[in-house]
Order: structure tokens, then C-alpha cells, then sequence
């Protein structure tokens, strides 16, 4: 899945938002803290203890904020405190005390190391408003008040005529989940099916394997293992993506995204390689060897804003999701000088040093003199400065996008204030990080809180013929009026099935939480109606079956088969445990009851109607060991047009076998394996956070992420424990 939150405060930070709204302080219960009525009879300061976590601080001492998340802290103004926190879930927080106006009063240095404690010790006073952590500042946000129990210029959420907040996205279409896999996975990251099949789906756990699911459930054994090639699972790295070649059926190719150790190239100060791979499958036998081969290989910065996704476009090109390099403030270390100097570095408005903040697109059928991979001769960089990968730029973590009715939709997860999804084109720059959506932005804590209120919305004449920045078609602000509205947008796709007619033709995607409630997951699933100009209009999808109405689990990614059916995937918790799971999107019961149309093909014939939450998962049996295939080839009865994307509804169908991936042996010919431990044994032992350095300098470390830091960044707890997120969302 980064710092500040300058959606939540119009008295705060003026923009130029198309919608203005107010702010609220992060919720709590008021806490009497004590207070010795004056300094002078005070000889040992009142002790506030704390844990910090990305969702949210956690009241521990004094008794009166025990067990609540981001309390209110009641002080005496003139009294000493010290305030005394735990780090608990290895990512980079700090403590910053806040006036009304947003001002930095007294702060702490960023720290990651789990486990750790920091103490901030200062005297009370009645400026002091909220206490915060700068790298996770939507979510880890907490009062500060006096006396009579006012903050020091906190505002307060306007509420409607009958007394509650009105919501920033209204209720809309109502649907069910029926879940297909509960247990066994960890954090599912991606859901892919072949050209030509409906009944054999794959899923990509964050860990490193691949697993089969058919009509039978979820093969124990991973289709493809590759957790021996990837570098530590932490902060935002792991295996991020896959994509099936548009031939497929002919030529059993298909791709992964993964976060690998460095390079030896590469900086030394820098996190990790991202890897984009290519396997090949066998013909059909379960025993002959495969290969693997890099395709690209992208030094990474920071441990966050690796993006990941990768999908087939109909033109049969191979296009690549790739985030700015993350760090804290989005411009550490890594980072490169570009046209704007009014904000520092920028990795997404750069197009010639290298390939980050960007959507590639690469020829994997080709190849050129030095690259395993040919350039398509329209890529718009081919002939002039800059990368000739390039295929659009201006992004900041674009975790996952996906091609509809011939349309790119990219969704790219934003800082502290806004999500965003744009239909990217060609030759266009989307504005990160002069703009954060439609909103100008400043890197850094202060700058992320009060942005400025003009920017540039193009570029000068002298700096690529001064192109547009493209806003995009979704957007929405991480809280409104108090509520939570989301963290990390979730990427997916238009809908186009007639299961559920409410949904036709909108943009039907996805977000990791809400903001505003901690305490259980509200990942959200959306909907978008395109309009004739401006921002799409947007409703939130009641879930019928779920006692919440949401989907009660932290959303990680959105599926689609090739029938048009939908999946969500997500995980139940944040620190431990397999449970990760699948759901496909379903009709309401009511409307289920009112049609006797047989459900599309694609879904699990065992599948159940079961509540979203994936809790109680159970544990899958099995070791990981060499990358092999448990499983025989499948028939299917339909197969895809060879030029459209992996994920497009079938055309032309024929029948044809889907191969099957055995033991991967690298270019040299010697075969590769696992370290021979189970995945729950691997789990067990990847028990230490990445980036354990106290400083947000440290460019391999985790310097933090707001709440849309990349959605991994939260669950790195997940998979580095049972290994711990859309978030990468770095201490803007």
C-alpha cells in the first residue's frame, strides 16, 4: 500500500478541491490523564503510554485509555508529560504534537524497528491540538484536550439536519459474496484465468506461490513457487502480480512480478529489484522442466510503492505498473530532479533517468539488441529524450490496472488526502507529484497538510512541448466529515455481465479500509458511473450477506474470469494467520430468488454463500519445495481471441488444454528450489520487519506510508509473521 491528511482540515488547507469539506479529529474516548495542577509540584512527569500501529495508536497507560484506538488525551495545561510508545508493527512511525492549524510542535524521529519503544517528553499547553504519526497520519490521529475538554482548535464534523454526518459516497447497489477459498492463502495479491478456460483460476499469494483453483477448490500444492528468488517479504515487497500470455494455450508462457534482493548494479543504499519474469509452462506433462527468464529488472529505492500489476492489452503488448520508489515524503533518496522545482524530486514526472512512477510497455514476443524484449515502434519516448519503455507517467503507486471495453484503467493509490483511477492513455502524463488527483500537492509533512492552493496544470512550453497533466475520471478523499471513506483504491474493472444488472457499465473496483474505523476491517467495494465531463459518480456496494454491509475484511485486489464474473480478495486480519480468501461478487438473494438463470461459468462448484470475513481460516497442509505443478492439465471449453487481454470475455471458442508449470530451471540450465520448508513454516520464521533503521534517511528501510501507502505496507506484519498491504504509502 504516507503522512499527512490535508483532506480532513478546509480551515486548515485551503485547495482547490472541486468539493470542500471539513475535518474531524481521529476518534476516541476522553481520557483524564492527571495533571498535578501546577509545574511546580510536580517532580516526575504523568506517563501516557502508547502502541503504534498503522491502524491506529493503542491506548495503554493510564487505565482511562486502556484498549481504545487513537484516544483522546485530556491534559493540564503547564503540566509536564511524557508519552512513551511502542512500535508494533515494524513500520516507520513517529509521534508529532499539532496545533489547530497543523503546525509541528514538538516531534520525534521516525522509527521502524518492532518492538522498539521512543518517549517524547514536553510541558502541556493550551495551543497543543492533536498528537499524530507523520508517516500514517489518516489513520494514527488522536486529540488533544483541555480543561472543559475543547482541543486547542480542533474542528468538528457538521451534521446533518437529523443528526449524523452525510456519507461522501451514498449506498448503492446491493450484491452478495460467495466465498470460493477461505483459508490457505495469506494475502491473495492478484487473480488471473487463461485465455480459453472457465474452470481453472489462479491465484498469486503475496508469500511468493501461485495456486490453482478449479471446481474442486484449492489445490494444496502451488502451481509455481518462487519465494526462493525473492527478497525478504516486508514493507511492500513480495510477489506482486501475474499475467497470462495472450497465446497461452500454444505457447504456456505466462509472467510474475516479484520483489527480488538487489542487484549487484544497483546502489547499494537501495530496498530490492523489482523483477517482471517469464515461466514457461510444459506441454501438458507435470515433470518436464520449464524456464525462467528476466524481462525486466528495476532497482527499487524504498521497500514501498512497487506497484505490481501487469496485464495484456488488446493490442497483445505487455504493460507494466510502476511506483515512484516510495520513501517518506516521497522524495528521499532515489528520487530524481525534474522539471518542477517547487516540490523536491519526483520520480513520476521524470521520463529519462529511469523507469519509476510509470506505465510501461514492452514487446514480450521481441526482442532488441540489449533487452529480452522488444519496444513497440509506436511507444511515444521512441526517437526522442527519454525511455523508450515509457508508455505514460505521472503515478505514484498504480498497485493494480486492468483493460476494459479497450480502455487502460489504472488505479493509482494516493498519499494522505485522495484516491484516484484514471483511463490512461498514451503519451499522457497523470500529475503525480505536482498533484495528488485533481489536488496540488507538497512532498513532506507540512507541505502534505497545507498544500498549495495553485499549481501548474501543464507542463512549460520547453519540457515535452508542455503536455497536460490528465486528471482523473475517480476520485475520493480518504475521510469526510468525520467518516471514513477509504485508504488505497483497489483497481478493477467495468462490468459488463448481466448477472447483475445494477452494474452494468460501471466501473465496479475496490478500497484496502476506511480511515476513520480501526477496530475491524472495512475494506468497501465501489461503483462508477461514467458522466458526460468531469468525475464519475460514485455509490458504495452494500454487501447483503455481511452484518456490516461492507466487506468485512481488508480488500486486496479485484478478479475477473473470463465469463465476466467478479472476485474480491482479501485478507481478515493484519498480524497473523491464513486468512486470506476469495469471493466472487453475486447477485442479491432477493434478485437470486426472482431469476432461475443457471450462475455463470467460472464459479467453484463447491462454492458457498458464506460472510466476507475470512476468520477461522485453516491452515493448508503441504510443503513448498521445488516449483512444481500438483495437478493435470484441464480441458476447457472456451478459449480467448489471442490479441485481447488475458482477463477479456472469451471469443471464438474452441477447445484446448491448459499446460501445466513443473520445476523452473533458471538460463544457465540448473534447476532452482525452495529452502525445502513448508509455507507455514516460512511463515513462522520470517519473524523481523524489514528497515529496523531509526532513520527516514535509510533508503532500504520502511520510512512509513500514509493510509493508502500500497496496501501491502499494512499487512507486512501478515507476511513477514504469518507474514503482515495497499497504502505503499510513505510519511508524505
Amino acid at each position: 500500500m504516507n503522512g499527512t491528511n490535508h483532506v480532513d482540515a478546509t480551515d486548515r488547507s485551503p485547495t482547490s478541491s472541486r468539493r470542500r469539506f471539513l475535518s474531524v479529529a481521529a476518534a476516541g474516548t476522553l481520557a483524564s490523564i492527571g495533571g498535578l495542577g501546577s509545574v511546580a509540584a510536580q517532580s516526575e512527569p504523568e506517563i501516557i503510554r502508547l502502541g503504534g500501529e498503522i491502524a491506529g495508536w493503542q491506548g495503554r497507560a493510564p487505565d482511562t485509555i486502556a484498549d481504545e484506538t487513537n484516544p483522546t488525551l485530556q491534559l493540564e495545561a503547564g503540566t509536564t508529560y511524557r508519552v512513551v510508545w511502542e512500535n508494533l508493527d515494524g513500520m516507520g512511525h513517529n509521534v508529532a504534537l499539532l496545533d489547530g492549524d497543523g503546525n509541528v510542535l514538538e516531534r520525534t524521529e521516525v522509527m521502524s524497528e518492532e518492538g522498539a519503544t521512543q518517549s517524547i517528553e514536553f510541558t502541556a499547553r493550551e495551543a497543543m491540538a492533536e498528537y499524530v504519526c507523520e508517516p500514517h497520519i489518516t489513520s494514527m490521529q488522536g486529540t488533544i484536550s483541555f480543561g472543559d475538554g475543547s482541543g486547542g482548535g480542533t474542528t468538528t464534523p457538521t451534521p446533518t439536519e437529523g443528526g449524523e454526518s452525510e456519507p461522501y459516497i451514498s449506498s448503492g447497489a446491493s450484491v452478495r459474496l460467495e466465498t470460493i477459498v477461505d483459508g490457505g492463502l495469506v494475502a491473495p495479491v492478484d487473480f488471473e484465468v487463461p485465455p480459453g478456460t472457465s474452470s481453472r483460476r489462479f491465484i498469486a499469494d503475496r508469500l511468493g506461490q501461485v495456486y490453482l483453483h478449479t471446481d474442486d477448490g484449492l489445490r494444496e500444492e502451488p502451481y509455481v513457487d518462487v519465494s526462493d528468488r525473492m527478497a525478504e517479504v516486508g514493507g511492500e515487497k513480495g510477489l506482486l502480480g501475474m499475467a497470462f500470455h495472450p497465446e497461452f494455450q500454444s505457447n504456456g508462457r505466462f509472467f510474475l512480478r516479484y520483489s527480488a534482493p538487489l542487484t549487484e548494479s544497483a546502489p547499494d543504499s537501495y530496498s530490492h529489484t523489482e523483477v517482471l519474469a517469464e515461466f514457461r509452462a510444459s506441454d501438458g506433462s507435470a515433470t518436464s522442466a520449464s524456464f525462467e527468464r528476466r524481462l525486466l529488472e528495476i532497482p527499487q529505492p524504498q521497500d514501498t510503492h512497487n506497484a505490481g500489476s501487469v496485464t495484456f492489452g488488446p493490442d497483445g503488448y505487455c504493460y507494466i505498473g510502476v511506483g515512484d520508489g516510495g520513501g517518506a515524503h516521497d522524495n528521499n533518496p532515489g528520487h530524481v530532479e525534474d522539471w518542477y522545482e517547487d516540490n523536491e524530486g519526483g520520480n513520476g514526472q521524470d521520463v529519462t533517468e529511469n523507469l519509476l512512477g510509470s506505465v510501461l510497455r514492452i514487446d514480450v514476443d521481441g526482442e532488441s539488441e540489449d533487452k529480452p524484449y522488444a519496444i513497440p515502434e509506436d511507444n511515444p519516448l521512441v526517437g526522442d529524450a527519454g525511455l523508450n519503455e515509457q508508455f505514460a507517467w505521472g503515478f505514484r503507486n498504480p498497485w493494480r490496472m486492468g483493460f476494459s471495453d479497450g480502455r487502460l484503467f489504472v488505479a493509482d493509490v494516493g498519499q494522505n488526502g485522495f484516491e484516484e483511477v484514471s483511463i490512461v492513455e498514451r503519451d499522457k502524463n497523470y500529475g503525480w507529484n505536482v498533484r495528488e488527483g485533481t489536488h496540488c500537492f507538497k512532498p513532506g509533512p507540512e507541505g502534505s497538510r497545507n498544500p498549495p492552493e495553485e499549481c501548474p496544470s501543464q507542463l512549460p512550453p520547453d519540457v515535452r512541448g508542455g503536455e497536460r497533466l490528465i486528471d482523473p475520471v475517480i476520485e475520493y478523499p480518504h475521510s469526510y466529515q468525520g467518516q471514513g471513506v477509504g485508504s488505497a483504491v483497489i483497481g478493477g474493472y467495468v462490468y459488463d455481465n448481466d448477472a447483475i444488472g445494477s452494474l452494468g457499465g460501471k466501473y465496479v473496483f475496490g478500497d484496502f479500509r476506511k480511515t476513520a474505523e480501526t477496530e475491524t476491517p472495512t475494506g468497501s467495494l465501489f461503483a462508477a458511473t461514467p458522466t458526460d465531463e468531469g468525475l464519475w459518480e460514485l455509490e458504495e456496494l452494500t454487501i447483503e450477506n455481511t452484518e456490516s454491509g461492507t466487506v468485512g475484511a481488508y480488500v486486496l485486489a479485484i478478479g475477473r474470469d473470463n465469463d465476466g464474473g467478479f472476485y474480491v480478495l482479501t485478507s481478515a486480519e493484519t498480524s497473523e494467520g491464513r486468512t486470506g480468501a476469495v469471493h466472487r461478487i453475486r447477485p442479491p438473494q432477493s434478485a437470486a430468488q426472482r431469476t432461475t438463470a443457471t450462475p455463470n461459468n467460472g464459479s467453484a462448484g463447491n462454492a458457498t454463500t458464506a460472510n466476507a470475513t475470512a476468520a477461522n481460516a485453516t491452515p493448508m497442509a503441504g510443503s513448498t519445495t521445488n516449483a512444481t505443478v500438483n495437478g493435470t492439465p484441464t480441458t476447457s471449453a472456451t478459449t480467448a481471441n489471442a490479441t485481447t487481454t488475458a482477463n477479456a470475455t472469451p471469443a471464438n471458442a474452441t477447445t484446448s488444454a491448459i499446460p501445466a508449470a513443473t520445476t523452473v530451471t533458471e538460463a544457465d540450465g540448473t534447476a532452482a528450489t525452495t529452502t525445502g520448508t513448508t509455507a507455514t513454516e516460512r511463515v513462522g520464521n520470517e519473524t523481523t520487519a524489514a528497515g529496523g533503521n531509526e532513520s527516514t534517511g535509510d533508503a532500504a528501510g520502511s520510512s512509513g506510508s500514509g493510509p493508502g501507502f500500497g496496501v501491502l505496507a499494512a499487512l507486512s506484519g501478515l507476511t513477514i509473521g504469518a507474514a503482515r498491504l495497499l497504502s505503499g504509502r510513505d510519511s508524505e
